[in-house]
């Protein structure tokens, strides 16, 4: 059967297409499935339902059986997917088989086969998400080793600092895409586990062969069998959506950085071209941060989202109304946005185009004003802190007011010239002499991004 025709226009630009194949209609309802083939066969394992009834319901497990506008129609009545669902199993499977249909959904409940089924999913959409995040770490290391040394402009509050490099801030990238992929390896172990319970979380209506059949369940689906059912225990799906809210956070800060160094003014850095990229319906010169964009938006709208999940968790008893409602279409769609965000930042990253002669240019708007700090230091240790720091402020003044270069109106004072020669005035006032820590911070990113990786 076709899914029901979605909002298509901008899932391209937003979201990856192979995780909306994991959180379509045919994803959604395939995991359910999945869920359902592999309680029979952990039943029939341990002699609860016959054997023979495995491959019959085994068989209309296939969610292209299944008509995906008719159980959206019939869910506005059940209540939630589960139950159309199932009983649209037994019907395909009475038609066939009509003992076998006895056996399905056995001691299970609804939330059983959607929120395993939701796992499923999650399980998909993590390995997708960790393989983009291991791909961008290693194009963000080589190209963080790439600029190690090239200097650009530092910006505090939006204005010049010091001098960095372009290197050291893709680093800072790289960093969080490593803490983000430790996140997700941390929180594995508590995110992928069977969610079965039955109707109150006791499994009561399988009596003593309730734990053979959990078991033989999670070993079914490669899933743990957690310490009990969590059907209002929330925070293993939050944990999940609030790390990928820091991995859409961090996507936005590189978001953000790239499309302030594509700026007119600055016009350091800039996202990959092609053809019909970034450009304007009226102006033909522009060449628009449209990757940029969906990072910025990716990491303005997870938030909100994530608020959902978080809001949602005080869940009433062993069943919640409303609340967990709340959840099933709010992490797909984190899920969707990060996916797309990822997208883009590996496009981004790939093809970054760099203009060291611009961010070089960049660095003297000011007149050496941003080298100010170097000289001040070695000054500082012969004339006193407080001495040198006056001194070079009344300077820096004057070189403003006079509209000269900070090193002409040094070699002019004869308080500096007394203490520093020309050539240490030529070298303090060399932005790529005043570049501290920055490669070390380079080699550091990239030696924990490799012990990752290994």
């Amino acid at each position: 059967m076709n899914q029901r025709p979605g909002n298509q226009l901008f899932d391209a630009y937003f979201t990856a297409r192979d995780m909306r194949d994991v959180f379509c209609d045919q994803g959604r309802v395939q995991a359910m499935l999945d869920f359902e083939a592999a309680l029979a066969r952990a039943q029939a394992r341990v002699g609860l339902i016959p054997s023979s009834a495995v491959a019959p319901i085994e068989a209309a497990c296939s969610a292209g059986l299944y008509d995906f506008a008719a159980l959206g129609e019939a869910i506005a009545t059940a209540g939630n997917s589960a139950i159309p669902l199932v009983k649209a199993l037994g019907k395909q499977i009475a038609a066939q088989n009509a003992e076998a249909e006895r056996y399905v959904h056995l001691g299970a409940t609804s939330q059983d086969v959607m929120d395993s089924g939701l796992v499923l999913q999650l399980r998909r959409a993590l390995e997708l998400i960790e393989n983009d995040l291991a791909q961008l770490g290693q194009i963000l290391a080589t190209q963080a080793e790439r600029y190690v040394a090239t200097p650009l402009a530092g910006r505090t509050w939006l204005q010049h600092a010091t001098p960095v490099t372009l290197g050291m801030k893709i680093a800072g990238w790289l960093g969080a895409v490593t803490r983000s992929r430790q996140r997700l390896a941390e929180l594995k172990p508590r995110l992928l586990v069977l969610q079965f319970g039955g109707a109150s979380g006791t499994l009561a209506a399988l009596g003593e062969q309730a734990m053979p059949i959990a078991q033989a369940l999670a070993e079914e689906l490669q899933l743990t069998l957690p310490e009990q059912p969590w059907h209002t225990q929330r925070d293993r799906v939050v944990e999940f959506g609030a790390v990928l809210g820091l991995i859409a956070g961090s996507l936005g800060k590189l978001g953000r950085d790239v499309s302030l160094l594509m700026q007119t003014e600055a016009a350091e850095v800039f996202e990959p071209s092609a053809p019909g990229k970034g450009g304007s319906s009226t102006m033909p010169h522009k060449r628009n941060p449209v990757g940029a964009a969906v990072l910025i938006g990716a990491a303005t709208r997870v938030p909100g989202l994530l608020s959902t999940l978080f809001s949602a968790m005080p869940q009433e008893h062993e069943r919640s109304l409303g609340l967990w409602h709340a959840e099933w279409e709010t992490l797909p769609e984190i899920c969707c946005l990060v996916s797309g965000s990822l997208q883009q930042a590996l496009l981004i990253a790939q093809g970054l185009e760099v203009d060291a002669g611009r961010m070089a240019h960049n660095l003297d708007l000011t007149q050496g004003l941003v080298l100010a700090e170097a000289v001040s230091i070695v000054l500082a240790q012969r004339v006193g802190r407080d001495t040198a720091h006056h001194l070079l402020e009344r300077c820096c003044k004057r070189a403003v007011a006079e509209q000269r270069h900070l090193r002409a109106v040094l070699g002019d004072e004869p308080q500096v010239t007394a203490e520093l020669s020309a050539a240490e005035l030529d070298h303090l006032l060399d932005p790529a002499h005043y570049l501290g820590q920055a490669q070390t911070w380079v080699e550091r990113a990239v030696a924990e991004h490799s012990a990752l990786t290994a």
